[in-house]
């Protein structure tokens, strides 16, 4: 009788160590599933952070580029309006002379006008460097309602622009800079204005338009600092 249940008892045996072989096995396979499933993940994070630093890098790089052009405006600005204001000091003790000697005459008024024209001009300016935006933009508002044919005007309407794009109002700069090359097409702002045009649509996402803008301003002005700027962005990947 114990002959008999031998072969069954060492069938189930073997049965038995079967089922636990296969068990192994199956705790393998699923710690191996664990650990592939748990480096896809870690390779999907790591795609993601990579994707998003890239993201953050070009962000950055945007920032740096809008920085460096508002920088380059303002320094040729401040330089302008040194140059300017040196020969208005220069000009006044010729009007004062003039003044004692005419009675009647129009070239002090007009140096008056001028005098008073920068004096507004560079109250504005003095403003946006203050990073007043609201103010600097009712300033060059008003100053262009008061002196409409003044060769400052396109400079104030170009500023007026800074102002919104540092305010990140990008719709508001978009219009502001427009109206630059339309309003006063032989403005020494106009090669500026037409970057920031495509900078503002670039914070739009609006990248058709800005590379047009771009290559428009490369072929109308291939020798300003301003199409130096946009050849360099067009170049980028």
């Amino acid at each position: 009788m114990n002959r008999l249940k031998s072969p069954g008892l060492l069938l189930a045996i073997a049965l038995l160590s079967g089922c636990s072989s296969m068990d192994v096995l199956t705790k393998k396979q699923m710690e191996t599933e664990g650990r592939l499933e748990q480096v896809l993940q870690a390779g999907a994070a790591q795609r993601t952070q990579l994707s998003e630093l890239s993201r953050e890098l070009q962000e950055l790089s945007k920032k740096v580029s809008d920085q460096e052009a508002t920088l380059a405006a303002q320094k040729s600005e401040t330089e302008a309006l040194k140059s300017q204001l040196a020969a208005l000091q220069k000009s006044e003790p010729v009007a004062q002379t003039r003044s004692t000697i005419e009675v009647v005459g129009a070239e002090p008024a007009r140096a008056d006008s001028e005098s008073q024209q920068q004096e507004a001009y560079m109250k504005a300016f003095g403003i946006f460097s203050a990073n007043r935006y609201d103010e600097a933009i009712s300033a060059f508002t008003d100053f262009i309602a008061a002196y409409p044919n003044s060769e400052y005007a396109a400079n104030a309407q170009y500023w007026i622009g800074e102002c919104h794009y540092s305010r990140k109002d990008y719709r508001s700069a978009l219009a502001a800079f427009n109206t630059v090359p339309l309003k006063f097409p032989k403005g020494k702002k106009v090669p500026d204005a037409m970057l920031k045009i495509a900078f503002s649509q670039l914070s739009l996402n609006d990248q058709p338009a800005a590379r047009a803008t771009m290559q428009k301003l490369v072929e109308a002005f291939p020798k300003s600092p301003a199409a130096a700027k946009a050849r360099e962005r067009l170049n980028r990947p």
